[in-house]
């Protein structure tokens, strides 16, 4: 399980949410079989993921990442609930890359930095709401920065991070976001500044212990602050054989005609192992529903 904290500034000017996301992303990389640098880049964009869901409103709202970059590594997909669980997807999973010389995972260059990074958020409205900004870095982080900048209009720091060890495996991952409200002046924005120079990498501070809500206090040194609400957060896909049905439904008369000619038809969730099977009869049912 993943451990997710929300806090608040005593002059009610800051918000920070920090989350240790090292089960998610371990659970995502064995569903994938990423290799390190996808692992890297999809394991950011699902915390991500889970740190906007957490920032929602409604229980059942939903925020959908898409980065779409022209790197090897082609388009990643994370999507969360309000409770920050969430399930995700990295079209090719097994780009190998040199490290940069700073020894760290190329994950810019796995993504790209040309393209768009889109976020839809399913609020219940009619139609979602979609924004959509061009790439910073394709380093996630960056990325997802410009987007609350561009798009929401909100100052925001977000560092996001993933330390994947010898054997492939995650061994930490995490994130934190913080956003200025808007009663911040000047001199908080200041003071957030100054104290993010002293900041210490995600990976190090959970790799060194530190709990979430010792990680809020760490990026915001300048600052009291406290607790507002926690949770616990996990790799959740909310596929079934009514949402898959309802997928093959959408490919039309003419495609199904054309599944129904095989004896199974499989399907396989991109976001988790399961794998749905459909026989001829099961198609050619699926076929009259949809000439109803």
């Amino acid at each position: 399980m993943g451990q997710i904290v929300r806090a608040l500034s005593d002059d009610g000017c800051v918000v920070v949410l920090a989350e240790d996301s090292t089960d998610i992303v371990e659970t995502a990389r064995q569903i994938s079989g990423s290799s390190k640098v996808c692992s890297a880049a999809l394991g950011r964009l699902l915390t991500g993921a889970s740190l906007m869901g957490y920032m929602l409103k409604s229980s059942e709202d939903t925020v959908t990442l898409r980065v779409s970059g022209n790197g090897d590594a082609g388009s990643v997909i994370a999507a969360s609930d309000a409770e920050g669980n969430v399930k995700g997807y990295i079209m090719n999973p097994n780009v190998q890359l040199p490290l940069k010389p700073n020894g760290k995972l190329d994950v810019g260059k796995a993504v790209g930095s040309e393209g768009y990074l889109s976020v839809i958020k399913d609020l219940g409205l009619k139609e979602p709401m979609i924004g959509q900004t061009p790439l910073v870095s394709g380093e996630i982080a960056e990325d997802l920065t410009a987007y609350f900048a561009a798009s929401e209009q909100i100052p925001t720091v977000c560092s996001l991070g993933v330390l994947v060890d010898k054997e492939e495996k995650v061994a930490k991952a995490g994130g934190f976001i913080i956003q200025l409200l808007p009663t911040a002046d000047d001199s908080i924005i200041d003071k957030v500044e100054e104290g993010i120079k002293t900041v210490r990498p995600i990976t190090e501070m959970l790799r060194d212990g530190m709990t979430p809500l010792e990680i809020c206090k760490a990026v915001l040194p300048e600052f009291n602050v406290t607790e507002l609400d926690r949770g616990e957060t996990q790799y959740r896909c909310d596929c079934s054989r009514l949402r898959v049905e309802k997928a093959l439904l959408s490919t039309g008369i003419e495609a199904l005609e054309e599944m129904a000619q095989d004896e199974i038809t499989e399907v396989k969730c991109h976001f988790c192992p399961s794998v749905y099977k459909f026989t001829s009869n099961d198609i050619k049912n699926l076929i009259k529903k949809a000439g109803r």
